[in-house]
């Protein structure tokens, strides 16, 4: 390395501070200061423009102004401005550690965001921010202190040889970054979209939107990771090889999961099933909450939550019991005793089920004496409802058997416990010893 060509870095170093030491560094701080507040100022207009104070899922906004990305970004586009204004008259040093440090925020700020938006309970994703502000403020330190170019050229030095190609530790690491954030960029784009198209989305066209979004996403970062494979430099040329390999791979290892992952397609493709329908598969009833490509969501009326692989949803018989129809029929069984008034009891039932709002009124309700039971007459009456949740169905259910019970019981009618008839047959007397009479002795 030329020496009088690149400085060292303990030169820099001094020149740097001895850079502060000088009067004009004040006016490098209060021009620093004006692109802070000119950089708030934009970012709150443009977070009022776009009507982003209640998206906290945001990634260029985040919770709070200064949270997401759009805040830094826009005061490192300011300081370079600055900087190109001020390095005309005066020599620099506040801003030669304003910049590095301002990039290193965007970039931890970019890394971390994105993963929280497209990851957001994965346990591996805080480490992974960890590493990322790690990184870079190890890069922006090197940059400052002038050691970032030594540090290259001794990574260049450092070689070793793959087949026919020769790759060096800068190239790897380089290609291992551009990598990085090319995947990076793949996630936040497909974040986007998949925020756009959830956006007040709801029923079948929750479910719709939700299959464009998965395949959206996987599209993206298909596209993302071949570019990041040409970025650490492997011949995609030679993956050809291993297609026949992969192919079986599919075929026998990883049948299972191919599977669950085109029925994930077929299922909000096809828009038979969508999310918020209530269904019942595997004898597990819920509330479907989610879709996604590998799985499906399933909470059932108590709470607890089922995840069902896709391919179960495919190949098993599933019972949709939220009705196309928005209407759904329930029924209730009554027993009275013989000597009740069959025509009273009918009116009664009906009455019980008027009383209640959620029953609808047109179709009308049905009571019908359905069958002669062991214990009395049985009356099934029958209504529609709007078709709900298993918890509605259950509490309406409740509210007309007690509206029931309280006519019968103010009517006089009695509900019998249950009963039958047992018979009792005489054993059979065993006769006595030498054929004589159970009655006879001997003399």
């Amino acid at each position: 390395m030329n020496a009088s060509a690149n400085p060292k870095p303990i030169d820099d170093i001094g020149l740097w501070l001895a850079g502060f030491t000088q009067p004009t560094v004040l006016i490098e701080l209060v021009a620093l200061l004006v692109c802070v507040v000119l950089a708030w100022g934009l970012s709150w207009a443009l977070r009022r423009g776009l009507r982003m104070q209640d998206d906290k899922s945001s990634v260029l906004f985040g919770r709070r102004l200064i949270d997401g990305v759009m805040f830094p970004l826009v005061l490192l586009l300011l300081g370079y401005v600055a900087r190109a204004l001020v390095t005309t008259v005066m020599p620099l040093a506040a801003f030669r550690v304003a910049i590095p440090v301002l990039v290193s925020l965007v970039v931890i700020r970019v890394g971390v965001k994105v993963l929280q938006a497209a990851f957001t309970t994965a346990p591996w994703v805080r480490a992974l921010e960890r590493t990322i502000s790690w990184v870079a403020w190890l890069a922006m330190v090197l940059w400052v202190s002038g050691l970032l170019p030594v540090v290259l050229a001794e990574m260049e030095d450092i070689t070793w040889k793959i087949g026919s190609s020769t790759l060096s530790l800068r190239t790897l690491i380089e290609g291992v970054i551009t990598a990085g954030a090319v995947m990076i960029l793949s996630l936040w784009v497909s974040a986007a979209i998949e925020t756009r198209l959830l956006r007040k989305a709801t029923g079948g066209d929750l479910s719709m939107r939700k299959a464009v979004s998965n395949a959206t996403r996987a599209l993206l970062l298909f596209v993302g990771l071949m570019i990041a494979l040409s970025a650490v430099g492997i011949d995609l040329t030679a993956l050809s090889v291993f297609s026949g390999a992969i192919g079986v791979g599919i075929g026998f290892g990883l049948q299972k999961l191919a599977s669950n992952y085109v029925s994930g397609f077929v299922i909000l493709a096809e828009r038979r099933l969508r999310i918020g329908d209530n269904v019942k598969v595997d004898s597990f009833e819920g509330r479907i909450l989610d879709i996604n490509t590998r799985y499906s969501v399933i909470r059932s009326p108590a709470g607890r939550e089922s995840i069902v692989p896709n391919e179960l949803m495919v190949i098993n018989r599933v019972e949709n019991l939220s009705s196309a129809l928005t209407r759904v029929w329930q029924t209730s069984v009554v027993t009275v005793g013989y000597d009740s008034d069959v025509e009273l009891v009918g009116r009664l039932l009906l009455q019980a089920v008027s009383e209640q709002d959620a029953a609808l009124k047109e179709p009308a309700p049905q009571a019908s004496l359905s069958a002669f039971g062991t214990s009395g007459l049985e009356f099934t009456v029958g209504y529609w409802i709007n078709s709900g949740d298993g918890a509605e169905q259950l509490r309406l259910l409740s509210s007309i058997n007690l509206g029931i019970l309280r006519l019968l019981r103010e009517h006089g009618i009695e509900m019998p416990y249950p009963q039958s008839v047992v018979h009792v047959q005489p054993l059979p007397v065993p006769a006595a010893p030498g054929g004589a009479s159970p009655g006879h002795q001997a003399g």
